[in-house]
């Protein structure tokens, strides 16, 4: 049976469709694609693991930019990616390619890189037998490092790099980066509530740029009484 629905994102009327079976995005997507700062028409974005391309879709609605490119490995994500942009009627905004970050590359370099990368270390969580879903959540096909090299090839000096992750792993995300000249710049912990730990991170780095990072104030989810906090409704666009 399909389970594939829709989803409205309160967004100029865009929408996604998704599949539970797959792989459905989260609120760590939404809060990254906000993150990003684009105020040029002339930066180019590539969005790498881009899934069903709910990132590149918030992107063109909310940045300036001259064009996007959605990357993402998988058969059954890449057949969503590309009837989000259909529907969205985005074809001449967003460009899918279908291909593994490991060979992807570009004859020119880009202003900004967006990834919303799989979280875990193989070996590491509950293993799922869908091997959508697997390969979504744990570093089978892409690993942080991944990540980093194929920014490294395709920045610009001075290009940025935009990344979603665990705190847990803020180490790695530091050293891993440095590796590949991506200095960490600026940094935001969301937590659910102002009594948890924080759940998500998130991080700006510059190709070659200087060794000062800013920690910018967190993001908090959820207020005493269980209701979204005004920034994340500003973020999401509506109180809905």
């Amino acid at each position: 049976m399909n389970k594939e629905r829709i989803d409205d994102l309160n967004l100029n009327g865009k929408k996604i469709i998704q599949n539970p079976e797959y792989f459905c995005f989260g609120i760590d997507s939404v809060l990254l694609a906000n993150f990003v700062q684009s105020n040029s028409g002339k930066n180019i974005i590539v969005d790498l693991c881009s899934g069903s391309g709910v990132i590149p879709v918030i992107i063109s609605q909310k940045k300036k930019y001259k064009s996007i490119y959605a990357v993402e490995l998988q058969n059954e994500m890449y057949g969503l990616l590309t009837r989000n942009i259909e529907i969205n009627g985005l074809k001449d905004n967003i460009t899918p390619i279908h291909k593994n970050i490991k060979e992807f590359n570009l004859r020119e370099k880009v202003d900004i890189v967006v990834c919303n990368p799989p979280y875990k270390e193989v070996g590491t969580g509950v293993e799922n037998d869908n091997s959508v879903k697997f390969i979504a959540r744990h570093e089978k096909e892409c690993t942080l490092e991944d990540v980093f090299e194929c920014s490294s090839k395709i920045l610009k000096q001075k290009g940025k790099l935009y990344l979603v992750h665990k705190p847990q792993r803020l180490t790695d995300l530091i050293s891993c980066g440095r590796n590949y000249n991506l200095e960490p710049k600026k940094i935001r912990f969301v937590y659910p509530t102002v009594y948890s730990k924080p759940s998500i991170v998130l991080i700006e780095y510059v190709y070659y740029g200087g060794n000062e990072m800013n920690v910018l104030p967190p993001l908090i989810e959820y207020d005493h009484n269980g209701n979204y906090t005004k920034e994340i409704i500003e973020i999401y666009g509506s109180e809905k």
